[in-house]
Formats: structure tokens, sequence, C-alpha cells
């Protein structure tokens, strides 16, 4: 999937923050990484990163497609920490969303038996297995 168009559709910015050339090319790298995993459409995607005191405050959004716009943030004293844990969040709500499309699919019958017959009570062979194994 190649998202090389999506270079100019991801925006990295802070108002506060030098954000020097290195970390805007490491967001955006990270950033088609996750959109090629989950959907690999790419509309849109924007990084901001504040300074709140000691710590950086990052927020990532990722617009998909036609889905509605993902959308994570958290705080570190690390920039670059604070940025994988907001793409982690955003990540999640993509697979999440990813999941939830792909819910139409036929419900395995097998699965069910399987659940029933663990709860079973062991029945006298297998009790004499465990108490020989013993």
């Amino acid at each position: 999937m190649s998202l090389e168009g999506a270079e100019n559709s991801i925006l990295v910015q802070s108002s506060t923050v030098d954000l020097g050339e290195a970390f805007p090319e490491y967001a955006r790298t990270n950033i088609r990484q996750v959109a090629g995993k989950y959907f690999g459409r790419l509309s849109a995607a924007s990084v901001h990163v504040a300074r709140e005191g000691i710590t950086y405050r990052c927020t990532v959004n990722i617009q998909m497609g036609a889905l509605k716009k993902m959308t994570g943030e958290a705080k570190n004293k690390d920039l670059y920490a604070a940025f994988r844990q907001a793409l982690q969040k955003a990540a999640k709500q993509l697979r999440r969303s990813k999941r939830e499309l792909r819910e139409d699919k036929a419900e395995r019958v097998d699965k069910d038996a399987l659940l029933r017959e663990s709860n079973r009570p062991p029945t006298r062979d297998e009790e004499e297995f465990r108490a020989a194994a013993e």
C-alpha cells in the first residue's frame, strides 16, 4: 500500500516548541506506518505539540477515508514518548473501528461448544488420569 501521496496531508506543528528536523520526519514515518497497518487510506493527519511546564502535551489526529477523526493525546517529559503514547491511543481507536467494520462476519458455531465444554465438570476418566499424573 503506497502512502507516498499522504506526505503533504501530515501536518506536524507547534507554536511554542522548536521541533527541529528529526521529530517531524519521525512523526510522519510512524503515522504512515499506522495508517498502512489499519486501513491504508490516509486522508489527513496532524500532530500538535505544546509545552506545559516541564512536560510536553502531544495531540495526534488521524482521518482515515470516510471514518471519523481519531484523536489521541498524551503528556510526558520526553517529546518522543508523548508522541508514541498519543499515537498508540489513536491507533487503538483505528483498530477498534476496523474490528467493528469486520463484525458482520458469521460467528463460529464451534466456539460456543468449546467454551461450554471447558466449563463442564470433569468425567470419571479425567479425574483418574489427573490422580495418576500426580
